[in-house]
């Protein structure tokens, strides 16, 4: 007969989003329990945002050695790769190790290091034999990365992205499938490290974004300093001696081959949902998902929330820790028999860590209705501190409200944008308007004053003309 456990949280997933899930139960006073078969150290430590940025820091190094003749400075940097890897797997290994340590500490009546299943809307049958009926329980499993089926039936020569941080030197030649936010950034890094780098996609997304004019901007930038295929007809891959062969078919038609020593799946990420026997739970699906509330984080009226990368929403670290919170602050309250709270999200942020950097701030181009908003903009092909640096290739495009002059949202490419995005983002958070932006300190030669170039032409395109000092 198997053990039957009783607690008020059960969390499945020890990652960004279930840690602090489990945290935040606790604190309410709720018994937790953990369950996850590992390995642990979240996603975003082993094999997601820091190894990735440890790659990219590399590159960028070997980059600006190789191009520094535009300041009359002459340099011709030798690449060890066996060293760029050796401190990429070092210092991923360290950002993982502290959430490992503290993952393991956890005593066995919190820590289960095994899988779950749902056997019930409130009960879970857990892969060492333990049946646990919950108050509440939080699924927090992630997601996991997808192969299409031209490209499945490689073995040795196939590497996703939690693979790449393994390798012990890199490699000569390298296809890159897919160019969203994973392809672009390790393939980029990848060429700058001088690896023979070939990109490849079905579709013709760079990076992320919807707005046509910063999509145009990207894409002129990267076609011309990458070696890109978009919007292929035709897309396959086998192995064959010493290599992987790619096959394509361009967009005007033309067919084409050539031999890889490894192959970049980043061809998209799935929620782990395979196992989980979702159908048990009594939970309204979408395409597999359970449906929730953002705000709250609840599936319907039931007991089970949702949290981190397995919403299939935001896959974004800060965004999966505010899930978690708010996942495992309502699972207690619903145990304990209270009614759940709604909290307001934060203003939705992205940046892609390419050079120079995609990102993305409060409402998508996409979402806005014509005619309801303005657009101010900046080309930093003329903006001071960028031709100081010798990285003039960008185009910000800021979203205004027609009426109220409130900041909408904006969509970015350029040098720096990581930390334009931040700005944007805290400002439309706050419900700033286009003159209360501007009306913000702007020091001189910064690139941030790129920013009230383009607040300035949003407020002209508004029909707003106050004086951008603020009256007593």
């Amino acid at each position: 007969m198997s053990q039957i456990i009783k607690v008020d949280v059960a969390v499945i997933g020890a990652g960004s989003a279930g840690l602090p899930a489990r945290r935040m139960a606790a604190k309410l006073g709720a018994k937790t329990l953990l369950i996850d078969p590992g390995p642990y150290g979240t996603t975003c430590a082993r094999v997601g945002c820091m190894p990735s940025k440890l790659l990219i820091a590399a590159a960028e190094a070997a980059h600006a050695a190789r191009h520094g003749e535009v300041f009359g400075v002459h340099a011709q940097p030798r690449v060890d790769g066996v060293a760029v890897m050796k401190r990429v797997r070092a210092e991923r290994d360290r950002f993982a190790g502290f959430v490992i340590q503290d993952v393991e500490a956890m005593p066995a009546e919190i820590l289960r290091r095994t899988t779950a299943k749902f056997i019930g809307p409130n009960t879970l049958a857990l892969g060492d034999g333990t049946t646990v009926e919950a108050g509440a329980i939080v699924i927090a499993t992630g997601s996991s990365s997808w192969l299409p089926p031209p490209l499945r039936g490689l073995d040795e020569r196939l590497m996703y992205n939690d693979d790449v941080f393994d390798l012990e030197d890199l490699p000569k030649r390298l296809a890159v499938v897919g160019c969203g936010v994973i392809g672009i950034e390790l393939g980029q890094a990848m060429h700058r490290l001088g690896v023979d780098t070939h990109f490849f996609a079905v579709d013709d997304i760079i990076g992320a974004g919807t707005d046509p004019a910063v999509k145009a901007r990207v894409r002129e930038a990267f076609e011309g300093s990458l070696n890109m295929k978009l919007e292929c007809q035709r897309l396959s891959a086998e192995e064959v001696e010493g290599g992987v062969k790619v096959r394509w078919v361009d967009a005007e038609g033309v067919a084409g081959e050539a031999v890889f020593d490894k192959l970049l799946a980043a061809t998209g990420r799935r929620p782990n949902v395979a196992g989980l026997d979702l159908d048990k739970a009594g939970l309204e699906l979408d395409r597999g998902v359970p449906v929730f509330d953002p705000e709250t984080m609840r599936c319907g009226e039931s007991r089970v929330f949702l949290a981190g990368d397995v919403t299939g929403t935001l896959p974004l670290l800060h965004e999966a820790s505010d899930e978690g919170r708010i996942a495992g602050w309502n699972a207690a309250r619903v145990a304990k028999g209270e009614p759940v709270q709604r909290y307001a999200r934060r203003a939705p942020m992205g940046v892609v860590f390419t050079d120079p950097n995609i990102g993305s701030a409060g409402r998508a181009f996409a979402s806005l209705k014509p005619g309801t908003f303005e657009i101010g903009e900046v080309d930093f092909r003329r903006q001071g501190r960028a031709r100081v640096m010798a990285q003039g290739e960008g185009l910000v495009r800021i979203y205004g409200e027609v009426g109220t002059g409130k900041l909408l949202g904006a969509e970015m490419f350029g040098p720096r944008v990581e930390n334009m995005a931040h700005l944007l983002a805290w400002a439309i958070q706050q419900g700033l308007t286009v003159t209360d932006a501007l009306r913000m300190p702007f020091y001189h030669p910064v690139l941030e004053e790129g920013l009230r170039t383009a607040l300035r032409d949003l407020s002209e395109k508004l029909g707003i003309h106050a004086n951008e000092i603020a009256p007593r």
